[in-house]
């Protein structure tokens, strides 16, 4: 079992961390626009509505990525003293009361959004040559998708979670901050200040 939510854990890592060379793009793509714009004075009105796009799949395709990490903000400031057992019963009553509808209802909503736009070749009304509008509605479900997948695994996490009284382990990447050094700094810290206010 644990190989096998490890695994989604990786997908959601490897996609996530795919799309977010949308960031280098989207860098890129302003970069020149702000070029043509003001130096060149040749501004392209596309642009806009294609960095929104860019953006928004970036945005969209980091859920799975964000929830595989056990990233997502927590709104309540007590879940970090609970045991573990606890926090696994909180998180299974949200994700069954709260996730798994929302996220389904994004997939069919997004699904639909799609094939409109698909059939419809809808393109971007803000400039005559607008792009086409159909392949980031496409992200809609696919983001969708990986969320719920994701989600399922969190949602077996905390079955596991309740039977054995700890969390199962993660797919580890790169952290903001090196977490278990900063630790260290501030322990060290506290000593050395301990150990100056003992020897007054």
């Amino acid at each position: 079992m644990q190989k096998l939510l490890l695994a989604v854990d990786r997908l959601s890592t490897r996609i996530g961390q795919l799309c977010a060379w949308a960031i280098v793009l989207l860098t890129l793509m302003i970069g020149w626009e702000v070029f043509n714009r003001y130096l060149l004075s040749n501004p392209h009105p596309w642009v806009m509505d294609a960095s929104n796009m860019l953006y928004g799949a970036l945005f969209m395709m980091a859920g799975a990525y964000t929830l595989s990490k056990n990233g997502h903000v927590r709104g309540d400031v007590l879940y970090g003293f609970f045991e573990p057992r606890t926090q696994a019963l909180f998180d299974l009553i949200l994700y069954i009361l709260f996730f798994i509808g929302g996220v389904v209802a994004l997939v069919y909503a997004g699904w639909d959004f799609f094939q409109t736009s698909w059939a419809q070749g809808e393109r971007s009304s803000i400039a005559a040559d607008g792009p086409p509008i159909y392949p980031f509605k496409a992200i809609i479900p696919i983001a969708g998708a990986l969320l719920l997948l994701q989600g399922i695994v969190e949602i077996i996490r905390c079955i596991v979670c309740l039977k054995e009284g700890d969390w199962p382990s993660r797919d580890q990447d790169v952290e903001e901050v090196d977490v278990d050094k900063l630790k260290a700094m501030v322990g060290q810290h506290e000593a050395a200040n301990s150990a100056t206010n003992g020897a007054r």
